[in-house]
C-alpha cells in the first residue's frame, strides 16, 4: 500500500502533492482552517493608507539618495498633494521642510508613518504611532523574520506592538505603496522614481516588492497602467490577502494582479476568488515557489511557508483567477480584459491577411481548448460576394492582402460580418500595416462598437511600426498583441474567466446537502497510525463501502477447519507499524484453498519479523479479493488550506501520469462528479472503446462521504489514504480494498 505520510525533504511543505509514489507528509501539525464562510469577512478601511493626507518619514535623511531620503523626494516631486513630515531629531529641516524630533510633534492629520530605521527600533516607533494617533505605518526596515531566529523574535515583538497600539502596518522588509492615481509614491527604490509609470484600472499586490514593482514599470512601457501597487514584505500585520480583499472592491480597479509566494489562509484565498467572480473582476495570479528549488528560495527570502502548488491551482481553478507565468502574459491578458467584453462561449473566428498566421492561430486555439466552428452558410455566402476569388472564407478566414486597394475597407466589412455570425463568440484578426492602416483603424473602432463580443488584434510587426495606429486602437479599447500565440492565449484567458463566472453562478444555485450526518468516531488518544482494519471501520461509519474481511490471530488461522470467507482470498499482516505492506512483503493474493491460507499466514508472520522485528502484530487480515478499475483517494488536513480530498486513477496511471484532481472538503456529490470528469483518464470510467460503463455515481457518493469524514474530524484526522478503491460496473458500486488513517493530537 502507498502511504500518504511519506514525503521527500525537498517537498516537505506540499501537503497534498501526488508524486510518483503518491507520498504526502505534513511535518507541522496545525489546526484546520474552517470551511469558507458564507458571509464576507470584515474589510478594513485602508483608503487613507493608499492616499494619506499626511506622511511622516521616520528616520528621514537629508541625503535624498538614501532609503530615508528617497521617500521625501518621491512625495515632494511627483505630484503628491498631501503633507510631508520628516522625523529625525538630528535635523531642523530637510529639503525645505520642517523636520520634527519625534512623532508626537508631527501635526495632524497624519495618516501614515513611513519607517526607515534599524529593525530593533521599529516596535517602539509603532507604539509611538498609536500614541500620536497615526493609524497606519509602512515599515521599510529589513532584519526581521527573513534573517533567522533572532529576526523572527523581533518580528514577534513587532506584531505585539501592532496589537497593543492598534496601528495597521505594511511590512516589514518591503518597498512600499505606489498610488499612481493620486501620485502618492510612499516608499523607495528605482522603480518608484520612474516618470514613465502610468495609471490605469489595475491594482497589484506583490509579496516581492522589487520584482512586482518592476513588472509595473514593464507593463507601462507596453501601455498598461496600474492605479495601485502594494509590496507586502514579511506581512507582520496586513497580508497580501488583506490587500486583495480591499482592492478588488475599489470601483477604480477592474483587474487585480497578485504576485504570490505563499499564503497562510488558503480558504480565504478561495473566498477572494469567489468574490472576484461575483464582481466580474479577474485576478491575474502569478504564483512562484512551486518547484522544490523555488519553494526553498521563497522560504529563505521571506520566511513564508508555502503549501503545495496543486492546492493553489485548485483554488485558482475554482475562483476568478487567471494564472500568468511571465510579464508578457500579464501585459497581454490585462490588455484583453481592458476591452471590457467577455465571450458567451469558446467559439473563435480567426481572420487574417496571412494564411500562415491563420493556421498558427488555429493550432493555438485548439491547444487552449477553443473551437473554430465553420461560419454559417449565410455569412460564408455574403463574404464570397465581395472578397477576392482566391480568398478563403472558412474559419480561419484568409482575406489575402487585397485590402491595400481600398484602405482595407473590405477587410473591416469582413470583420463585421464574421463578428456578427451566430456561430462565433469572439474574434481575433491580424492587423494590416502601412499608410492604409491609419484609415482602417478608425473604421475598425467604429464597427467594434456595434458588438458585445471580444475582439483582439494580432499586431503583425514591431510595436514602433505604425505606433500612432497602435496607440489609437488601444486608447479606444482594441488590444494589440504582438504574436499570434500571445493573441490566442489572451483570448483563452477571457474564455476561462467567462466560463468560471458561468460555472460559479450555477454552483451558487445548488444547495449543499450532506448525505450523512456527522458521526461520532471511537478514536484512540494522541497521534497514531491506525491499522488497515480499524481504518476501514472508520470509513464504514461514514458509509464508504469496503471489502468483506475478518481479522484473526495467527493461532486462530492455524486452527481453521474451513475458510471464514469464500475463496479466492487476500491475506495481509495487520500492524499499525507496517503501513507499507507490499514493500514489506506482507501481502499474499489469490489464495485458493485452506492449505494455502495457513501457509501464507506463516509466511506473513516470518516476513513481518524480518522487515520490522519490533512491529506490533494485531493479526492476519483475511479479505475477499476485489476487482474493478483502480482509483486512489487521499484526504489531508492541510495546514494552509484545511481539509482537502484528492482523487485520481490508481495503479500505473498514478505513477506515470500523475492524473489527479483536488477539492476542498466538505463537498457534495455534484462537486464529486465534477472532480471525476476533470481527470484525463475519465473516459476509462465511462465506457471507453467498448469497456463497461462504471459506477461513477457510487464513486461520487464515496468521494463526498470521505470529504465529510475529513471535514468533520479535521481536529483529529491528519490523513486518509484509500488505495485502491475499486470502481465496478454500473450498479455494482465501489469497494475500498486498502485504507490507512493517520491521527494527530487533539486541537
Amino acid at each position: 500500500m502507498l502511504h500518504i505520510t511519506e514525503f521527500s525533504p525537498a517537498l516537505r511543505r506540499a501537503a497534498v502533492k501526488f508524486t510518483a509514489e503518491l507520498h504526502i507528509q505534513i511535518v507541522e501539525k496545525m489546526s484546520a482552517f474552517p470551511a469558507a464562510s458564507p458571509q464576507p469577512r470584515a474589510r478594513p478601511d485602508l483608503s487613507r493608507f493608499l492616499n494619506p493626507r499626511g506622511v511622516a518619514i521616520v528616520g528621514a535623511s537629508n541625503d535624498l539618495t538614501r532609503i530615508g531620503g528617497q521617500p521625501i523626494r518621491l512625495l515632494t516631486e511627483y505630484g503628491y498633494t498631501g503633507k510631508v513630515y520628516p522625523v529625525n531629531p538630528k535635523y531642523a529641516e530637510i529639503k525645505g521642510l520642517p523636520c520634527y524630533p519625534d512623532l508626537a510633534a508631527v501635526p495632524q492629520p497624519c495618516d501614515v508613518a513611513l519607517i526607515a530605521l534599524a529593525a530593533a527600533q521599529v516596535p517602539g516607533v509603532i507604539e509611538q504611532c498609536g500614541k500620536a494617533g497615526i493609524p497606519f505605518a509602512l515599515v521599510l526596515s529589513a532584519g526581521f523574520s527573513e534573517v533567522g531566529a533572532e529576526g523572527k523574535a523581533l518580528q514577534e515583538k513587532l506584531a505585539a506592538a501592532v496589537k497593543k497600539s492598534g496601528v495597521r502596518i505594511v511590512g516589514p522588509n518591503c518597498l512600499g505603496i505606489l498610488n499612481l492615481q493620486d501620485n502618492a509614491r510612499i516608499g523607495f527604490g528605482g522603480t518608484l522614481q520612474l516618470k514613465t509609470l502610468r495609471h490605469g484600472p489595475i491594482a497589484m499586490v506583490t509579496q516581492s516588492g522589487g520584482f512586482g514593482f518592476g513588472a509595473v514599470a514593464t507593463a507601462a512601457y507596453y501601455g498598461v497602467g496600474f492605479n495601485y501597487a502594494i509590496s507586502t514584505g514579511n506581512e507582520a500585520d496586513l497580508t497580501a490577502l488583506d490587500w486583495l480583499t480591499y482592492v478588488i472592491e475599489l470601483p477604480e480597479v477592474e483587474i487585480v494582479v497578485a504576485f504570490l509566494e505563499g499564503v497562510q489562509d488558503g480558504r480565504r484565498l478561495v473566498e477572494i476568488g469567489e468574490r472576484a467572480l461575483e464582481l466580474g473582476k479577474p485576478i491575474l495570479a502569478w504564483k512562484v515557489g512551486n518547484s522544490a528549488a523555488g519553494k526553498q528560495a521563497a522560504t529563505s527570502h521571506t520566511a513564508r511557508l508555502t503549501a503545495g502548488y496543486e492546492l493553489y491551482r485548485t483554488a485558482f481553478r475554482l475562483g476568478g483567477f487567471v494564472e500568468v507565468r511571465d510579464i508578457d502574459d500579464l501585459v497581454d491578458i490585462c490588455k484583453a480584459f481592458q476591452t471590457r467584453k467577455l465571450p458567451r462561449g469558446k467559439r473563435v473566428g480567426v481572420i487574417t491577411l496571412s494564411g500562415g498566421a491563420g493556421v498558427l492561430m488555429a493550432d493555438r486555439c485548439v491547444e487552449h481548448g477553443l473551437e473554430l466552428p465553420p461560419l454559417s452558410p449565410a455569412t460564408a455566402q455574403s463574404l464570397r460576394s465581395f472578397v477576392a476569388a482566391f480568398a478563403t472564407v472558412g474559419n480561419p478566414v484568409d482575406a489575402t492582402p487585397q485590402g491595400y486597394n481600398d484602405n482595407f475597407a473590405t477587410y473591416n466589412r469582413l470583420i463585421r460580418e464574421v463578428m456578427a455570425d451566430p456561430n462565433i463568440d469572439m474574434g481575433v484578426a491580424r492587423a494590416p500595416r502601412g499608410k492604409a492602416a491609419v484609415a482602417w483603424s478608425r473604421g475598425l473602432v467604429e464597427l467594434l462598437r456595434e458588438t458585445d463580443k471580444p475582439f483582439l488584434l494580432n499586431w503583425p510587426t514591431s510595436p514602433d511600426d505604425n505606433p500612432e495606429v497602435v496607440e489609437f486602437l488601444e486608447q479606444n479599447g482594441v488590444a494589440c498583441l504582438l504574436t499570434p500565440t500571445r493573441a490566442v492565449q489572451a483570448l483563452a484567458a477571457l474564455n476561462e474567466f467567462a466560463h468560471k463566472k458561468r460555472a460559479y453562478a450555477e454552483r451558487r444555485k445548488r444547495v449543499f446537502k450532506r448525505i450523512i450526518t456527522p458521526q461520532k468516531l471511537d478514536l484512540p488518544t494522541g497521534a497514531s497510525t491506525l491499522g488497515e482494519h480499524r481504518s476501514k471501520a472508520l470509513l464504514k461509519t461514514y458509509g464508504v463501502p469496503v471489502v468483506t474481511e475478518t481479522l484473526l490471530a495467527a493461532t486462530e488461522v492455524e486452527k481453521l477447519e474451513r475458510s471464514p470467507l469464500p475463496f479466492p482470498l487476500a491475506l495481509k499482516i495487520e500492524s499499525p507499524d507496517i503501513p507499507h505492506k507490499t514493500e514489506a512483503g506482507v501481502v499474499r493474493l489469490h489464495i485458493a484453498d485452506l492449505a494455502q491460507l495457513k501457509q501464507a499466514a506463516r509466511n506473513l508472520i516470518t516476513a513481518a519479523g524480518q522487515y520490522k522485528p519490533d512491529a506490533r502484530i494485531d493479526g492476519i487480515l483475511v479479505q475477499q479479493m476485489a476487482s474493478g478499475v483502480e482509483v486512489i483517494v487521499g484526504a489531508v488536513d492541510d495546514p494552509f488550506f484545511g481539509p482537502v480530498v484528492t482523487f485520481g486513477l490508481g495503479g500505473v496511471f498514478t505513477e506515470l501520469l500523475h492524473d489527479v484532481t483536488c477539492r476542498f472538503a466538505p463537498f457534495d456529490t455534484a462537486t464529486a462528479t465534477e472532480m471525476i470528469a476533470e481527470i484525463r483518464g475519465a473516459p476509462l470510467l465511462s465506457g471507453y472503446r467498448g469497456r463497461p460503463v462504471l459506477d461513477t455515481a457510487a464513486l461520487a457518493d464515496a468521494l463526498s462521504r470521505i470529504s465529510l469524514l475529513i471535514a468533520d474530524h479535521a481536529g483529529r484526522i491528519a490523513e486518509i489514504d484509500i488505495n485502491p478503491l475499486f470502481v465496478r460496473p454500473e450498479g455494482q458500486g465501489v469497494l475500498a480494498a486498502d485504507a490507512l488513517i493517520v491521527l494527530k493530537n487533539p486541537n
